[in-house]
């Protein structure tokens, strides 16, 4: 009987921590799923703007 105990508590305590990885990286994936919006919304916007052009090699880059 101690023995199933000992390996439902260590059962337990495993779950917990599979849990709280889950858990983390449900946060992380909200957030860069939030980035990833944010930085599709940013290059729509480029590119009505018409900023987001292509730099040809005879063109000088807009810092020089």
């Amino acid at each position: 009987m101690q023995a199933l105990e000992e390996k439902l508590a260590h059962l337990m305590r495993s779950v917990d921590e599979m849990s709280d990885v889950v858990s983390g990286q449900a946060r992380e994936i909200e957030l860069l799923n939030r980035r990833v919006a944010m930085l599709m919304q940013r290059e729509a916007q480029r590119e009505a703007e018409g900023t987001g052009g292509v730099v040809f090699g005879d063109e000088t880059p807009p810092h020089y």
